[in-house]
């Protein structure tokens, strides 16, 4: 293995745990990460009412005559970003091309997590048999797998410019 990539790898582990030592903190959780997650499902019951479900939001709960789910840690869109961080923070890469690179992946991340919790919430509602394994596997995969894809799209558009700024 090449240093450069012993080094990445370095790096973005350490950036990782440092990253989810932080959100653990109860002090970032509290003050950061909840309210973030409340914003998550007060968008989330914007969505699911626009689309015709009577929903109510209550915190980091989405409530209706039909179905109830509420959004912890682990299903916020936070870990797969943290590993979108991670990945950006430990690749050779200049500071305008992280800053783009964590902004738009964090929004991409957001935006199919916003989807996931529709779907989880409209499977739950009318399609209950489906929702633990969606909930558990295909929605974990799918997110986690989109932030890798983001990081791989991003660091190949990234990587030509860093070789070509060096010759």
């Amino acid at each position: 293995m090449q240093r450069t990539q012993v080094l990445f790898l370095v790096k973005f582990f350490a950036v990782l745990v440092a990253a989810y030592l932080l959100i653990a903190w109860a002090p970032v959780n509290d003050n950061v990460i909840v309210p973030f997650t409340k914003a998550i499902a007060t968008g989330s019951g914007v969505l699911l009412n626009a689309i015709g479900q009577d929903v109510t939001v209550r915190g980091t709960t989405i409530t209706s005559q039909r179905f109830a789910v509420n959004i912890n840690n682990g299903c916020n869109g936070v870990e797969a970003m943290l590993i979108l961080l991670a990945s950006i923070v430990a690749f050779p890469a200049s500071m305008k091309a992280r800053a783009a690179g964590l902004i738009l992946g964090a929004l991409a991340v957001q935006v199919l997590n916003a989807i996931r919790i529709v779907t989880l919430y409209l499977l739950g509602a009318y399609q209950p048999k489906l929702f633990d394994l969606f909930h558990t596997a295909v929605w974990q995969i799918v997110i986690i797998m989109a932030a890798i894809g983001f990081f791989l799209l991003w660091s190949a558009r990234v990587a030509p410019n860093r070789l070509a700024s060096r010759a």
